[in-house]
């Protein structure tokens, strides 16, 4: 075995996997887990744990793994983080935890996520749950919104004791990990659902179909119903659009909808009672992880995909994995190109998309080259469906309903990185709902976080 190597994942055949639904990367086995363990070597001032949103003992459950104790290393990852099997798949461990090993200065780094995914499927398999509370502080504590945040922060909560009730807009529980990551990244029934599952083990009480600042505010919540502290994790679900002409036609979709649609309606399915649009040919606007997970599923409905990106694939926001397998499975790239129209026929239906190549220019505020138009280079792509994947800002709604909760000009609600405080006593908040669109571990650092605050907040009051 080469140490300065990754012990290599399995994964489904390209071809074989742009035609279904199932998860792409199969994961390590006993045997390859630890193999991919021994490649640690144990340092003292650990910089992988530095980079890790959650602080997880990395070198600590690695090492177990490495002795073949699996249930010992996933307590010691349950111990910071409620949602191991999701950030063993979701997280992007190249730019974090993986990013920072020493490992990787002359060789790869230690496969950290692959690893903590063994961990977690391990567990689940056999049936092992994440220790609780030793004893209850007779307070309870509502959390807005059972996404990566809000559930981060209930888990955390449960077991420092606290009576945790969070509150779900949506039918079901899980947020953006069941709306908005497709089913070959984040199985559902297998993974989501199971880990949600761990969270309740622990004393949570999950009420779905319940929108706050509609059914009840935040107000009432503490006003009437004795909730000591909230804690919002709404999200950001508001997509953002281009403003060009034709946006309003017919097969033009935010990724958002379309996401939604397909992995939490089951619209992929063609006995769904909402069956989504397949595409023939579809443009995706955008490069982020979303765009990825949008093109991918189209594909996977039949279309020919393209995503259209208007930097080069050096700027590229999503992932280098998932930029790899949508390489794999024939997603076409069409870089340095920027919408400028949608044309549709008389009955309103998308035909076709006019665009215009860019080249980049001088770096602008985000430090990125800014993408500056190529005179008389229009060109126009015939289409049938476009999915607008732009970025999403929270739904004002929560903080319209709330007396003296702030938020910036762009809706996010205003807190405290550190421990999430509002500028409403007893209010927290964390994850997009603050920051605007970002990654599940951010969010999951955010309702950590803001879990240690209400807790120093409740224990001082």
């Amino acid at each position: 075995m080469d140490v300065m190597k990754k012990v290599p994942v399995r994964e489904q055949d390209a071809k074989e996997r742009a035609t279904n639904f199932k998860e792409v990367c199969l994961g390590y086995n006993m045997e390859e887990a630890m193999a991919e363990a021994s490649r640690c070597i144990n340092c003292k001032n650990a910089q992988c744990v530095k980079g890790c949103p959650v602080a997880i003992d990395i070198p600590g459950f690695i090492n177990k793994v490495k002795e073949g104790d699996v249930e010992a290393a996933y307590q010691v990852i349950s111990e910071a983080s409620a949602l191991p099997a999701v950030c063993g798949r979701v997280c992007p461990q190249e730019t974090q935890c993986e990013g920072k090993c020493i490992r990787g200065i002359k060789g790869e780094p230690v496969s950290i996520g692959k690893l903590e995914r063994f961990v977690a499927d391990w567990a689940r398999e056999k049936g092992i749950k994440p220790e609780g509370p030793k004893e209850k502080k007779g307070k309870k504590v509502a959390v807005i919104g059972s996404g990566p945040a809000g559930l981060t922060c209930a888990g955390d909560l449960a077991k420092m004791g606290y009576d945790v009730t969070i509150f779900e807009a949506l039918h079901e529980p899980g947020g953006v990990l069941v709306y908005g990551i497709p089913e070959f990244r984040l199985p559902k029934e297998d993974v989501v659902a199971k880990e949600i599952e761990n969270v309740k083990a622990l004393g949570v009480t999950i009420e779905t179909n319940v929108v706050i600042g509609k059914s009840v505010t935040i107000d009432e919540l503490m006003d009437e119903e004795g909730f000591s502290a909230v804690f919002i994790g709404s999200g950001a679900g508001l997509p953002k659009f281009m403003g060009i002409p034709g946006e309003n036609s017919n097969g033009v979709f935010s990724a958002n909808e379309y996401l939604t649609r397909s992995n939490l309606m089951k619209a992929f399915d063609e006995h769904s009672r909402t069956p989504i649009m397949h595409g023939k040919k579809v443009a995706v606007v955008g490069g982020g992880n979303v765009a990825m997970d949008a093109a991918r599923t189209a594909l996977r409905l039949g279309a020919e995909v393209h995503i259209v990106y208007r930097r080069s694939e050096e700027e590229l926001p999503a992932r280098v994995e998932e930029v790899h397998h949508a390489k794999e499975e024939g997603i076409i790239f069409d870089l340095l190109t920027n919408p400028t129209e949608i044309l549709a026929d008389e009955k309103g239906w998308v035909t076709g998309m006019k665009c215009i190549r860019m080249e980049l220019g001088e770096p602008d505020a985000s430090g990125r080259r800014r993408p500056v138009e190529i005179p008389d280079s229009e060109f126009t792509m015939e289409l049938d469906t476009v999915i607008m994947s732009l970025g999403t800002s929270p739904n004002p709604l929560i903080s319209s309903t709330t007396e003296g909760l702030e938020v910036n000009k762009w809706k996010c609600i205003v807190a405290d990185e550190a421990d999430g405080k509002t500028t409403k006593e007893g209010v927290y908040a964390g994850g997009d709902a603050v920051t605007g669109a970002a990654t599940v571990i951010l969010a999951m650092g955010a309702g950590k976080a803001a879990a240690k605050g209400i807790d120093e907040y409740l224990s001082n009051k």
